[in-house]
């Protein structure tokens, strides 16, 4: 069986590239702000497992909030459930 925190982390992987790629293609992400992200989802993936042993628990909440961030310059707005 698949935890759902495993297939939450899936789906902020995806949700990250898919945004990251799409705002380079659309215009709405210049180079430099698809580096600086890029930039961001290394250290966060690389870099928190080295601080401590409890702080690769937290790669999964960087890049969620990496992707709410995309989500906004990317889209121009919140992404709406209802």
């Amino acid at each position: 069986m698949v935890a759902s925190g495993a297939i939450g982390s899936v789906v902020a992987q995806l949700a990250f590239w898919i945004l990251l790629v799409g705002g380079l293609v659309s215009g709405r992400l210049s180079r430099l702000a698809a580096a600086v992200f890029a930039g961001l989802w290394m250290a966060g993936s690389f870099g928190l497992p080295r601080l401590a042993w409890w702080a690769s628990s937290l790669v999964t909440s960087w890049i969620a909030v990496l992707d709410v961030v995309l989500v906004f310059m990317v889209i121009k707005s919140d992404v709406k459930l209802t």
